[in-house]
């Protein structure tokens, strides 16, 4: 069994945000795309969206706008979100299909997949909240590479 290490992207922060941080990061993935065993997702996001993103991280260590930081994703979450966005609305849409397809043929499978995926797309919004609260779960600063003056 493979060990999953945490993913770390460097960015800036530009702003806070009470015991968040606003950090604005120029590459996309994890930065291992050249690594073994990287998926190479950094060329794709780079592909679909040129411009610097921003995201809102837990801010344990104190960053101030202008800091050079590290944005720590734990082991195994992207994992876990990822299959919660993407894999829990496919089984609905599929379930939902194949049970509509039981009950009303063609028809009852199109109105049961849509439902069944937005019965999932319902049951994601409702856990998503939930989850990033959990300790450890959510991206976080890691350390202060440089400090902005």
């Amino acid at each position: 069994m493979a060990i999953q290490a945490e993913s770390e992207q460097v960015g800036r922060v530009t702003g806070l945000d009470g015991d968040f941080a606003l950090v604005q990061v120029e590459g996309g993935g994890c930065g291992r795309c050249h690594e073994a065993g990287g998926c190479g997702g950094q060329q794709l996001t780079r592909m679909f969206c040129s411009t610097p993103r921003q995201y809102r991280v837990r801010n344990a260590v104190g960053a101030k706008p202008g800091d050079l930081v590290s944005i720590i994703l734990p082991a195994g979450a992207l994992g876990r979100y990822a299959t919660l966005a993407y894999g829990l609305p496919l089984l609905g849409l599929i379930v939902g299909a194949l049970l509509g397809d039981r009950l009303g043929g063609e028809h009852g499978a199109l109105l049961g997949g849509v439902a069944g995926c937005l019965a999932a797309f319902l049951l994601v919004r409702r856990h998503a909240p939930g989850s990033a609260g959990k300790t450890g779960a959510e991206p976080h600063i890691g350390q202060i590479k440089s400090s902005g003056g």
